[in-house]
């Protein structure tokens, strides 16, 4: 499925090309602890963790800006909102470490709190193990001036973008970047200009988005059959070849028809699956094409292999290559980050060389 010339020819061709990065921009911090260290309070003879090193990160949607920048996209947009305050200025700072990144589509919300996950990380003993994480949100709708803003830089951007990834992190409905109104807006554009490419993942809403590529995982989608009301919509030959089917198969099947666009079904160790109707509702079957994962040894760390996969995925497609090439890439690069432990993993160029020599015995 994928090639040597096919690996050179994303390599090659994403420092060419602009990705636009809509959704929820979080601050991973984490807190690098030296158990060594550790002193009981004097005022409630708990244990005081000595933090000996802060590291932040853009996390979410920051955590796909970071593994574009890493394949070497020439230029990045991220739009988004965040707050006001501290973490907000950390966030900023990360974001400027970045190669390639135009945060001119990032506005701060006074009202809003920059979400936040941070990680203790206790080194004990030569090991390293993340204690319970620290989450900051928020929990209250979206304001309809935020949305608009938000619409607003997404027109601006849209001439501009060679594709555009959305990432709804956000479990609370329209509390987020991306809420109904926002998603309602991507939809219109993905009719108008069915040719670029357009990647959506989300949490909760995978099943909502319309006229642009969704990705969602295999437990996404297993949940999604069972909460969405696709499966009541559809036509009676679905529901009938739906009997002998895996739930999450048959939901991203439904998915195809809603979105009128290819499905990537990630499966962790399994690969990603491509599902596509290519304009035939009538077939109780979508076409489907599997794109098997690369094995990995040793301990892994999947936390933002999603993420990355995205990452991958686009490279490919603004490449030139098909989705079902682009699934494969996009396994490439997650299985190169899922070996970088307590860390936003990246697959620079020559980590995906390496990578790719390993796999394919060349």
């Amino acid at each position: 499925m994928l090639t040597t010339d096919l690996v050179e020819r994303v390599l090659s061709t994403v420092p060419n090309r602009t990705v636009g990065v809509l959704g929820d921009l979080f601050l991973d911090r984490y807190l690098d602890i030296d158990a060594a260290r550790n002193e009981p309070s004097v005022e409630t003879g708990l244990t005081a963790y000595q933090v000996t090193r802060v590291r932040a990160y853009p996390g979410a949607v920051g955590t796909v800006v970071n593994n574009l920048a890493a394949l070497g996209v020439g230029r990045i947009v991220p739009i988004a909102f965040i707050g006001d305050d501290g973490e907000g200025y950390e966030l900023q700072q990360a974001l400027r470490r970045l190669p390639a990144v135009d945060q001119s589509h990032v506005f701060l919300l006074p009202d809003r709190r920059t979400p936040t996950y941070t990680k203790p990380m206790l080194h004990e003993g030569g090991t390293v193990r993340e204690l319970n994480r620290l989450d900051i949100k928020n929990r209250v709708k979206t304001t309809a001036d935020a949305e608009a803003r938000i619409i607003q830089l997404l027109d601006a951007a849209w001439p501009k973008l060679d594709a555009l990834i959305v990432l709804d992190q956000v479990s609370e409905v329209d509390c987020g970047v991306v809420t109904k109104r926002v998603r309602d807006h991507i939809a219109e554009l993905g009719a108008r200009d069915p040719d670029k490419f357009v990647l959506a993942d989300s949490r909760e809403q995978i099943g909502l988005f319309r006229n642009v590529c969704v990705k969602p995982n295999f437990d996404e989608a297993t949940r999604g059959y069972e909460t969405s009301n696709l499966f009541a919509d559809a036509p009676m030959v679905w529901r009938k070849a739906a009997i002998n089917a895996l739930p999450g198969y048959v939901f991203c099947n439904l998915l195809t028809l809603q979105t009128r666009r290819p499905v990537f079904c990630t499966r962790g160790g399994l690969g990603i699956t491509v599902h596509a109707t290519e304009g035939d509702t009538s077939a109780p079957i979508c076409n489907q094409a599997q794109a098997p994962a690369y094995r990995v040894s040793g301990p892994i760390d999947i936390c933002g292999a999603g993420d990355s996969t995205s990452a991958g995925i686009t490279s490919a497609m603004v490449s030139g290559l098909t989705h079902e090439q682009a699934a494969a890439f996009g396994n490439l690069v997650a299985s190169i980050t899922i070996q970088q432990l307590g860390v936003t993993g990246t697959a620079p160029p020559e980590k995906v060389r390496a990578r790719w020599r390993e796999v394919s015995g060349g």
